[in-house]
């Protein structure tokens, strides 16, 4: 097993490895590119994002800036929007559904360092995934963190710290991020302008 499949596994390991800084400078140029693109070089930066991530699905937006550890570990379904400075540490894999909006300065954090001062100086952490289901809207400054899971249809207000799974069709705020309530059809807008 090479080192990014040691950081992927979700074990602890040694995480400042001579393959995985070669990976993050890698990405970290993609990176560079992409937010230098003016948006009108819609096509150009399409293909750096479908170049690098596992999968982008159809009619995705992206705002820059936009930053991400590896991407190779990044999933997004069809009609995605990330808004400006969403940035996703993919550590472990980071599953996007379809359908989900991502307000502006939104953190997806798969890694988590050693507590311990000497072990995490040292390089120590772990990765776990985080699952976006469909339909999610996730708030501005919201941080989601490593190992949650969010069901489809949820709405997650903004400035929400997001510690634990939060279930399908409901609204969840705070810090750290609960439910409040279920969405039901009295939330249904009925006059649209």
């Amino acid at each position: 097993m090479d080192d990014l499949e040691k950081m992927k596994s979700g074990a602890w390991c040694h995480a400042i490895r001579p393959q995985i800084g070669e990976a993050l400078r890698r990405t970290e140029e993609l990176m560079f590119r992409f937010n230098q693109l003016p948006p009108s070089s819609t096509a150009e930066r399409e293909a750096i994002l479908r170049g690098l991530f596992a999968r982008l699905g159809r009619d995705c937006i992206i705002h820059s800036p936009f930053h991400c550890d590896f991407g190779t570990q990044i999933a997004i379904g069809d009609h995605f929007v990330g808004n400006y400075n969403l940035t996703i540490l993919d550590e472990a894999p980071v599953t996007i559904g379809n359908h989900v909006f991502i307000g502006p300065n939104v953190g997806l954090y798969t890694v988590t360092h050693a507590l311990d001062a000497g072990q995490r100086n040292a390089g120590i952490m772990r990765s776990r995934p985080i699952t976006i289901g469909d339909d999610v809207w996730i708030g501005g400054n919201t941080v989601v963190m490593q190992g949650v899971r969010i069901g489809s249809g949820s709405v997650i207000g903004a400035g929400s710290v997001v510690t634990h799974d939060i279930p399908a069709g409901v609204i969840a705020f705070g810090n750290p991020c609960r439910v409040v309530r279920p969405i039901t059809a009295a939330d249904r807008i009925e006059t649209v302008l």
